[in-house]
């Protein structure tokens, strides 16, 4: 499947590519990423391949990749063309708490600085970046519309939220009149799985494609790393942040590797590389609108860009299924087939087209049609 075969994202009319370009990389501000002329690059290469879908956000490289987008995008004049996503949440003023969090006063700071550092008047998709803990929903979807209205901003998303949280604010902006969220965007691959358990369901139901971060788990599932007598062999992200306090970051596990393990066997059966099986089983699950890959090196993203020219055979598909699969807890065992089974008499439980269980094969992209 080609970058520009476009999907709709959500219950929407915006048609995106099912791989989106991830920008975080943009800048060398973090101690990691690509210089200028390597992003460059990378940006030209996704586009000449039809991609069309940007993300990034006003936290990223102190800003440097919104500032970098724009003046890519308008070496090419491509503004029309593209989908721009950028984020807004995190806070780059210390000691001044409304220069960050969910609340009206900081999105309309933070949508200006946007606008600003990617030289548009509009952004295609804006997305709450994390939850504040505090906002309530009817102010954050109030103030959302608003953009819209405005025309500073197409479409609305949210991201690395509670389930509950997004549920309410898609139900205030049906029950209000005020544009509808598009899009969640979270983190999901086979060795983070857990947004199977209500956000799948969730988009399905309510109309949010989701767009995925963090297929490869931080470069993880890439096969760049490697368990070695107690101490990890690889450089990169994983590596230099794995005393941080970010739970994103901390991957080394037994199981992880265990998973790890497990595609690269998969991979070579293939004739793929661990980042392409990695990257087409999270694109090919239920829901899934999208998935963000991003690159410091051209080989990597070509590698990635890849990644939807094959099909994962059913049993192998299982193989990953089965050593990817997440504990169960409660309540979900509640819902499983055999306690269903309780309720319903042991007769097979009719489900709406659109309705999602782990017995029901759903087509993907669950999120549009071409």
């Amino acid at each position: 499947m080609s970058l520009d075969t476009y999907y709709t994202l959500g219950r929407s009319g915006l048609r995106v590519s099912r791989l989106s370009l991830g920008t975080m990389t943009f800048g060398t501000e973090w101690g990691w990423g690509a210089d200028e002329d390597t992003a460059r690059q990378l940006f030209n290469t996704y586009v000449d391949a039809g991609g069309n879908f940007i993300d990034t956000a006003d936290l990223y490289t102190n800003g440097t990749s919104e500032a970098w987008i724009g003046k890519f995008v308008a070496e090419r004049g491509l503004r029309d063309r593209v989908v721009i996503a950028t984020k807004f949440s995190y806070n780059a003023q210390p000691g001044n708490p409304n220069a960050g969090g969910n609340g009206r006063k900081n999105i309309l700071r933070a949508v200006e600085g946007s606008l600003q550092r990617l030289g548009t008047d509009y952004i295609d998709l804006y997305i709450l970046h994390t939850w504040d803990r505090i906002t309530p929903a009817e102010e954050v979807m109030r103030t959302l519309d608003d953009l819209v209205r405005s025309g500073k901003v197409r479409h609305v998303g949210l991201s690395d939220t509670p389930a509950w949280y997004a549920a309410r604010a898609q139900t205030i902006a049906e029950w209000r009149g005020y544009e509808p969220l598009c899009s969640l965007q979270l983190e999901y691959s086979l060795v983070e799985r857990n947004i199977e358990r209500e956000f799948i369901s969730l988009g399905l139901e309510l109309g949010m494609g989701i767009t995925v971060w963090s297929p490869l788990a931080s470069g993880l599932l890439s096969g760049k790393y490697k368990p070695s007598e107690g101490s990890i062999s690889g450089e990169g992200r994983l590596e230099a942040l794995r005393d941080s306090k970010n739970s994103a970051f901390q991957k080394f596990t037994e199981r992880n590797w265990k998973i790890v393990a497990e595609l690269e066997n998969v991979a070579k059966e293939l004739g793929h590389s661990m980042a392409q099986v990695a990257v087409n089983w999270t694109a090919n699950q239920p829901g899934v609108a999208s998935v963000i890959v991003g690159a410091t090196k051209l080989s990597q993203l070509e590698d990635n860009l890849k990644a939807l020219d094959f099909q994962i055979p059913g049993e192998l598909n299982s193989r990953l299924e089965a050593i990817s699969r997440p504990e169960p807890q409660f309540p979900y065992t509640f819902f499983e087939p055999n306690h269903q089974g309780m309720i319903h008499g042991g007769k097979p439980v009719g489900l709406k087209p659109t309705g999602y269980s782990p017995d029901v094969l759903i087509e993907s992209p669950g999120a549009g049609v071409s």
